[in-house]
């Protein structure tokens, strides 16, 4: 922890790669406490699974909503925590900014965010549904918040709202989850 708070010297530098490895993504500090940077969409974040059975059947579950979870959990919560708050927001943030559009990981940070990611995912359907899965995919609905109208007339000058985005990501394998 200490190269990577320390002010920029050879040694960190030099061990720059292992020391950001082990630090991101679960000591990621950042300014968002005091200078934050509000959200200019609201994402849904889903999750289904894949089994297969010993006879070769295929089962695929219906999609658990996983930030629906995080949604209630806070709003339940008098002082829920900034873990509870943050945790699969952050987590898909990160992704996006590894990953860009064409889900392709192109660095061992990237690798590290995806298999983040689908921890994440796997964890909080077994805790909330049970069974047994070999595989996880994601699906992430953006939804734009309308920018706030202008003027006393209120949305005289309001631009079109964005449209609504869906993406799916592909199938991962995960670690032994209910088995």
């Amino acid at each position: 922890m200490f190269l990577h708070v320390a002010p920029p010297n050879p040694l960190s530098r030099q061990y720059s790669r292992q020391v950001n490895a082990w630090v991101f993504p679960l000591f990621e500090q950042n300014w968002r406490l005091f200078a934050p940077d509000p959200e200019s969409v609201n994402r849904q974040i889903s999750a289904r699974t894949l089994h297969t059975a010993p006879d070769g059947t295929v089962r695929v579950s219906g999609w658990f909503d996983l930030s629906g979870v995080d949604n209630s959990a806070v709003r339940h919560d008098v002082f829920p925590s900034h873990t509870a708050q943050n945790t699969l927001r952050r987590a898909w943030s990160s992704y996006l900014e590894t990953h860009g559009g064409d889900d392709r990981p192109r660095s061992e940070r990237a690798l590290m965010m995806q298999k983040y990611l689908t921890d994440i995912a796997a964890d909080r359907i077994t805790g909330h549904r049970g069974g047994t899965f070999e595989s996880v995919q994601l699906r992430v609905i953006t939804i734009p918040i309308a920018a706030p109208a202008e003027g006393p007339g209120l949305g005289s000058s309001a631009a079109a709202p964005k449209p609504v985005e869906t993406r799916y990501l592909p199938w991962w394998k995960v670690t032994s989850h209910g088995n």
